[in-house]
């Protein structure tokens, strides 16, 4: 059998989203920016995708989307952009969290570099940014505080409308990376007080290499790619007509058949869950349970490694991850699971499994019987296991 349980790094691109791209990879490829009809007819495809996000999104305007080539670009233009705008107000100062993505880290880490403060909040062992301790953090000098919607590691899906009231009250700007939320949770950016909004298509069955940043009107922003007027003059580059397109068709179907297929894997997520931790001695389900994505499952076995377990489980036909796809190259144990207290030799043995609509009861039959026998295969031949039961 084979099974993708991989989606929280990417996923299939729908046949429907396929279907909508197609004409504007063939026969209407004209650039936007042109005056002739089939620039004119790519325009309006632009502009109308436009619509249907801020739509989906709960945005004010169609003109606070500004699209992009993902959701790393989107993170680096709302905190780059906001934080060079308000250096010279004297806001040097910035909120996150120890367990954010690393587009944002990495990009924090880069502001320090420029002048700027960054708090970095803890989350505890459920996985959670507590909304006290971003009221207890922000200062007078606080140009943005920048708060993942969902942990794409863990699945934990934050107190975003807590947090967001918080910043507002405070007249503080809130940035969120909903990259792992959009189209598995309700997001309503008015409602939750969000001020800057990060996604991308390939997290829901669109295409690669799109995305969108949502931008509150009125926010001061400094422009990341210079180089042309396209989107309002604020973003240069031709823009990715089919891609675009197919962002705004898949965020429609996933949206759209989101509650009936949070039932769906919900009910697949827990009876694995419980499978496994009844199964497995010395396993861990990483992060709160309540508060967690509908096809997320992160857990921890001990007296293993993490790269020995998913090559074993690829050999089964399982595709499955031990973290972010944007780190699969380290060595080091999950930046995010050691945020939550984790010891590094239990990091180390950690297993993500994210599930789509494409997965089936089926699926989970084989996992529960495929992940018991190579965790005990692996444990067999293991001096830390052996270490671990002796003591």
């Amino acid at each position: 059998m084979k099974i993708y349980a991989d989606n929280a790094a990417t996923t299939a691109l729908s046949p429907k989203v396929l279907e909508a791209m197609t004409p504007y990879l063939t026969e209407i490829y004209g650039n936007p920016s042109s005056l002739y009809q089939i620039g004119a007819v790519a325009k309006d495809a632009v502009e109308s995708s436009r619509e249907t996000v801020a739509k989906l999104i709960g945005a004010k305007n169609p003109n606070e989307i500004y699209f992009t080539s993902g959701g790393s670009e989107a993170d680096n233009w709302a905190i780059k952009g906001v934080c060079k705008a308000l250096k010279n107000k004297g806001k040097n100062h910035i909120i996150t969290s120890k367990f954010e993505h690393h587009a944002v880290l990495h990009v924090c880490e880069s502001m320090e570099k420029e002048g700027f403060e960054v708090t970095y909040l803890d989350v505890y062992e459920d996985g959670l940014v507590r909304p006290e301790d971003v009221k207890a953090a922000i200062r007078p000098e606080t140009a943005l505080v920048t708060i993942m919607y969902a942990n794409n590691e863990i699945g934990t899906v934050q107190p975003i409308a807590e947090i967001g009231k918080i910043c507002r009250e405070a007249k503080v700007l809130f940035h969120t990376d909903a990259v792992q939320a959009v189209g598995n949770v309700p997001i309503n950016v008015e409602e939750e007080c969000i001020d800057l909004l990060s996604l991308t298509a390939h997290k829901f069955h669109g295409p690669k290499g799109c995305g969108a940043l949502y931008v509150r009107k009125g926010v001061l922003i400094r422009n990341l790619i210079e180089g042309g007027a396209q989107e309002r003059s604020r973003r240069a580059g031709t823009e990715n007509v089919a891609g675009i397109v197919g962002l705004a068709k898949a965020m429609e179907l996933a949206i759209g058949s989101m509650e009936d297929r949070a039932e769906k894997l919900t009910k697949m997520r827990d009876r694995l869950i419980d499978g496994l931790l009844s199964t497995i001695e010395r396993s861990r389900l990483n992060g709160s349970r309540e508060h967690r994505l509908p096809g997320n499952i992160n857990m921890c076995f001990e007296g293993i490694e993490g790269e020995s377990l998913l090559l074993k489980l690829d050999l089964a036909g399982v595709s499955a991850s031990s973290g972010s796809a944007c780190t699969s190259g380290s060595l080091d144990p999950s930046h995010v699971l050691l945020s939550l207290g984790l010891p590094h030799e239990i990091a180390h043995g950690s297993l993500r499994l994210s599930f789509s609509d494409d997965n089936t009861e089926e699926h989970i039959d084989y996992l529960l019987k495929v992940i018991p026998e190579t965790v005990e295969y692996l444990r067999s031949f293991s001096p830390l296991w052996d270490k671990i039961k002796s003591e």
